[in-house]
């Protein structure tokens, strides 16, 4: 036979069993999420070495003349 409290058969068991069965699956698929958009990045090294040296150059990081020498080196 079932044991019963006040009629409620673990009412408040299954309330918790619940919200931690949805904490764990919610965590579950969270962890498999960040997983796989980790994997799935290229690190933000997408830009061609070209391309970052253009920006280096924009940004006043290397002269006119370093930037030529990276341009003539690359091609």
């Amino acid at each position: 036979m079932f044991w019963m409290h006040d009629g409620a058969m673990g009412w408040g068991w299954g309330i918790f069993g619940a919200v931690w069965m949805l904490l764990f699956w919610g965590g579950v698929f969270g962890l498999v999420v960040w997983g796989v958009n980790r994997l799935t990045k290229s690190g933000g090294s997408s830009q061609t070495p070209l391309a970052i040296a253009k920006a280096r150059y924009a940004r006043g990081e290397i002269s006119r003349e370093e930037f030529e020498q990276i341009r003539r080196d690359l091609t």
